[in-house]
C-alpha cells in the first residue's frame, strides 16, 4: 500500500510557515485558479466528454460555470470573512471583549466523487484554500480525463506543499486515510462515508460528509402540472440522473397522476429528444457495474415510458416507472440513474408517514400552490434542503449553505458556508487590566452570597 506520510508532512510543515494564512496569499490563489479555469475551460469540456459524455451545455453549467460563480463570490467576500468577529460579553465580565477568530485547520482531505467530477473537487477546494489551509485532492479513478486535468492543472498552479492532487482507486483512499489530517471532506456514498467516518474517528478528524440517499418529489393536485412536469423532468434527467439531489421518486396525488405523467412524457420528449438513446448529448452511465445496477430496475413495476438501453454506450433512456411499492428493488437504495418510481397518494399525511419510515433524505421537493401545505412539509420531514416549486436549485445559491442530515450527511459548505466548514471558531476574551473583579476568588469575606448575586 503506498505511504502518503512524507507528502502530509510536507505540508503540515508548510502551513506552520503562516503563509497560507496570509489573505493577500489566499486571495491570489483563487485568482490564479479561477484564471486556469478559464484557460483551461475547452480542454475540461473535452474531458468531461470523453469520461461521461456531458454535451458543452451541461459541462459548463454544472461543473465550469458553477465553480466560477463559487470563485468570484468567495474573492469578493473573503476580507470580510477574515475579519475577527466582535460578539457581546455579559456583566459578569465588564471590562472585557469577546471575539471569534476563524482559523484554518490545517493540512485537509477532500475525496471527489465521479458525476461531477470537476466541480465537486474544485468547489470544497476553495473553501479549504478561502479559510487559510493546504490540501490534497483525491479525485474518481472512474472519470479518469478529468482526474488527469485536474491533477495536471494543480501541478501548474501550485506548489505541492500547498495544494496536491493524488491518483488512484479504493488502495490510494484506504491509504490516504491512515493519515493524520486535520479535516476529510468527503463527497460520496452513505456506506463509503461511513468507512471514512470510522477512519476518521480514530484519529479524531472532524468530517463533513456530503452523502445521498433517496430524495423524495412530491407533485400535489393543485400544482402548476406543465411547470412541475418540465422542473422534475430537468432535475432528473440532467447528468442523467448521476446527481446527488435527483428527484429520487416521486410522490403524485392520484387525482392528477395521469394528466401529470402524460406532460411529464411530452416534455421529457422536448428535452432530450424522441430516441434520447441516439442523442449525441445525453449524458451516459459512468460505468458497467452502474450501467448492470440500473437496468436491473427496468423491470420493477410497469414501464409507464423510456426503458430502452445501449450497453455499447453506457445509455439509458429517461424511465418512469408506475406500479411501484416501496418493497420493489428500485426502492430500496438511492438510484442514481435516469430511472423515475412513482407512488400515488390521495392524503399528504401518507407521504410524511413514508419518507418517515426511511433514512432522511438529502433533498426535498414538493410542487403545491398551497402555503399551508408547502409549511406543514417543510415542518414534518427532517432533510438537508431542498426547493418549493422546483428542483435542484437550491444547490447553486451562494446564500444557502448546502448539506445533508442523518444519513444523508454532516456539514454544509458553499458560499461562506465553505469558508466556516474549513473554519475553526476559536472564542478569544480580551480581558482588562485596569481592575480586578475581587468576589471570583474564593478567600474573598461572603464570596457565595456575593458571586449569586452578580450570576443571578
Amino acid at each position: 500500500m503506498e505511504n502518503y506520510s512524507a507528502l502530509v508532512a510536507k505540508q503540515k510543515s508548510y502551513f506552520r510557515t503562516e503563509m497560507t494564512k496570509n489573505l493577500a496569499f489566499r486571495i491570489d490563489a483563487l485568482q490564479k485558479l479561477r484564471a486556469a479555469i478559464k484557460d483551461n475551460e475547452n480542454k475540461l469540456m473535452e474531458a468531461l466528454r470523453a469520461d461521461l459524455n456531458k454535451s458543452e451545455f451541461d459541462a459548463y453549467t454544472s461543473e465550469i460555470g458553477f465553480v466560477l460563480e463559487e470563485l468570484r463570490f468567495t474573492i469578493k467576500h473573503l476580507r470580510s470573512w477574515v475579519k475577527p468577529k466582535r460578539v457581546k460579553t455579559p456583566l459578569t465580565h465588564i471590562g472585557s471583549t469577546s471575539y471569534i477568530y476563524s482559523e484554518p485547520y490545517g493540512v485537509t482531505l477532500i475525496i471527489a466523487p465521479w458525476n461531477y467530477p470537476f466541480q465537486l473537487a474544485i468547489a470544497p477546494l476553495i473553501g479549504a484554500i478561502a479559510a487559510g489551509n493546504c490540501a490534497i485532492i483525491k479525485p474518481s479513478e472512474l472519470t479518469p480525463k478529468t482526474s488527469e486535468l485536474l491533477g495536471k492543472m494543480i501541478k501548474e498552479l501550485f506548489s505541492e506543499e500547498f495544494v496536491a492532487v493524488v491518483q488512484g482507486g479504493v488502495e490510494t483512499s484506504q491509504a490516504l486515510l491512515l493519515e493524520k489530517f486535520d479535516y476529510i471532506f468527503f463527497t460520496g456514498s452513505v456506506p463509503v462515508g461511513k468507512v471514512i467516518m470510522e477512519a476518521a474517528a480514530k484519529n479524531l478528524i472532524p468530517v463533513t460528509l456530503e452523502l445521498g440517499g433517496k430524495s423524495p418529489c412530491i407533485v400535489h393536485e393543485d400544482a402548476n402540472i406543465k411547470l412541475a412536469a418540465k422542473r422534475i423532468a430537468w432535475g432528473k434527467f440532467t447528468n442523467a440522473g448521476q446527481t446527488c439531489i435527483a428527484p429520487d421518486y416521486l410522490y403524485i396525488h392520484k387525482n392528477i397522476k395521469d394528466q401529470f405523467l402524460q406532460q411529464f412524457k411530452e416534455i421529457t420528449m422536448e428535452l432530450y429528444g424522441i430516441k434520447p438513446l441516439n442523442n449525441p448529448n445525453f449524458t451516459r452511465i459512468v460505468s458497467e457495474r452502474h450501467f448492470e445496477r440500473l437496468t436491473s430496475f427496468l423491470d420493477n413495476g410497469k414501464q409507464y415510458m423510456g426503458g430502452q438501453t445501449n450497453k455499447d454506450k453506457l445509455s439509458i433512456e429517461p424511465t418512469v416507472l408506475t406500479q411501484i411499492t416501496w418493497e420493489d428493488p428500485v426502492m430500496q437504495d438511492e438510484i442514481f440513474g435516469p430511472i423515475l418510481p412513482v407512488l400515488e397518494y390521495s392524503n399528504l399525511h401518507e407521504v410524511i408517514e413514508g419518507i418517515h419510515r426511511h433514512p432522511k433524505p438529502l433533498a426535498l421537493y414538493i410542487f403545491t400552490e398551497s402555503n399551508s401545505l408547502q409549511q406543514e412539509l417543510l415542518n414534518s420531514v427532517s432533510f438537508g434542503g431542498g426547493c418549493v416549486n422546483d428542483t435542484v436549485y437550491h444547490f447553486v445559491s451562494p446564500y444557502l449553505p448546502f448539506g445533508g442530515v442523518g444519513n444523508s450527511g454532516i456539514g454544509a459548505y458553499h458560499g461562506k458556508g465553505n469558508f466556516d466548514t474549513f473554519s475553526h471558531n476559536k472564542s478569544v476574551l480580551k480581558q482588562t487590566t485596569l481592575f480586578d473583579i475581587p468576589f471570583r476568588y474564593p478567600n474573598v469575606k461572603n464570596g457565595l452570597q456575593k458571586i449569586k448575586l452578580f450570576m443571578k
